[in-house]
């Protein structure tokens, strides 16, 4: 029943923090976002320095006053340190890449740092376990990159949880951190439907002339330049290995493949199953090396290939409603 309650409040405290926090990819750490507690050492490092107080006090021993005002002095500085720690710091999220839902979606930070060495910085998501924690060392006016991840539970666009980035430098007894609310999100692709059915029949374009072989204008037959949106599987790399100029194979069967994907057709149960299995003959199609099309309600991708027309396929059936 208390852990019960321990934990609403948690989630409507944090959800008030969230409402509060303003949403950037790139933040910096100042007086204003960085928030300092003793941690449990500091507790009992406190209650320690009493009890030698009191000591000190009962039996009039001055030596007993000079040490525990010498480790009360040392504590103050080791606050100012954990504190200084992380202020001036700069931190910005590099733009995630899509990724299937339910797989882990990498998530890079970089931690610019204008001053001194700062030693012991830890970054997570807020609600990651503590043993999650990524710790890394900054060099003086420097940089260095942590990587996260986060799971996309769904398809669709998720936006990015809120890091958590923290220090207990020098000594442990204080622990200063901070929460940083990015603005980015993640574009989940609808899990492929395993194992899929074959691709539906290819339709027959002959009156397609991209791919007619060619023997003037200084272009060898059945190869042409590399354009945007070829595969590596088309890349002629022996040609390329003599000439140093990137070409690609152009022929007539392959330009004739062309193959609508829709779905209406698909045959299956359920919006969510479709488009996995529309997101399975997407990734089928682009294996063999078939210009493909898709056909949504709403919304129609024209046939092509290459890596860029499969990811807008696969980006066009994350965010169908």
């Amino acid at each position: 029943m208390a852990a019960g309650v321990i934990g609403l409040v948690r989630s409507r405290f944090r959800q008030w923090l969230a409402s509060r926090l303003p949403t950037s990819d790139t933040t910096m750490l100042n007086q204003r976002n960085i928030y300092i507690l003793p941690t449990r050492a500091g507790f009992m490092f406190a209650l320690t320095l009493v009890v030698m107080l009191l000591a000190a006090i009962n039996y009039q021993l001055n030596l007993g006053f000079g040490l525990t005002f010498l480790l009360a002095g040392a504590g103050l500085v080791s606050m100012h340190l954990t504190h200084g720690n992380l202020r001036g710091l700069t931190l910005h999220l590099r733009p995630p890449l899509p990724v299937f839902a339910l797989q882990p979606a990498p998530l890079e930070v970089v931690i610019t740092n204008p001053r001194k060495l700062r030693l012991g910085l830890g970054l997570r998501v807020q609600d990651a376990p503590v043993d999650s924690t990524v710790w890394v060392d900054v060099p003086a006016f420097g940089q260095e990159t942590l990587h996260l991840s986060m799971v996309a539970p769904s398809r669709g666009r998720h936006s990015v949880p809120m890091l958590l980035v923290e220090t207990v430098f020098p000594f442990g007894l204080f622990r200063a951190w901070s929460v940083w609310r990015p603005a980015a999100h993640v574009l989940a692709w609808p899990l492929p439907e395993r194992p899929a059915p074959p691709l539906p029949t290819t339709n027959s374009q002959p009156g397609d002339t991209r791919a007619t072989h060619r023997g003037s204008g200084g272009e060898l037959d059945g190869v042409r330049p590399w354009r945007r949106g070829d595969t590596m599987r088309q890349v002629v790399w022996k040609k390329v290995a003599r000439s140093g100029e990137m070409v690609s194979r152009e022929t007539t069967a392959a330009g004739q493949r062309e193959l609508w994907l829709e779905y209406s057709g698909t045959q299956a149960v359920g919006v969510e199953q479709r488009l996995s299995r529309l997101a399975a003959w997407v990734l089928a199609a682009e294996a063999q090396g078939v210009a493909s099309g898709l056909r949504l309600p709403g919304a129609t991708l024209p046939p092509n290939q290459g890596d860029a027309h499969q990811r807008a396929a696969l980006g066009l059936l994350a965010e169908h409603t």
